[in-house]
């Protein structure tokens, strides 16, 4: 999966954390990784907790196979990790 935020300042640094617990970093606010669905429920229940749902945004991408998902970095790789989905 990959997931991606947008929330404001004041609760970056909680997302930052949380999403760190259940994923790699990869870049600003995008992380991927591979999560059960009783991880991915728990994320989204933590999540839920955290940000404003009338101005934060988050989103999660599911993929159902791996054969589906290429991987291309351009320039610069933030955070390298060799077990993308």
């Amino acid at each position: 999966m990959i997931a991606v935020y947008d929330v404001e300042e004041k609760r970056v640094a909680k997302m930052l954390k949380l999403f760190r617990q259940y994923l790699n970093w990869i870049q600003n606010s995008v992380f991927e990784g591979e999560l059960t669905e009783a991880q991915l429920l728990k994320l989204e229940n933590s999540i839920k907790k955290i940000i404003d749902s009338e101005t934060d945004s988050v989103i999660i991408f599911k993929f159902r196979d791996q054969k589906w998902a290429d991987k291309k970095i351009i320039g610069k790789e933030k955070n390298s990790t060799s077990n993308f989905i």
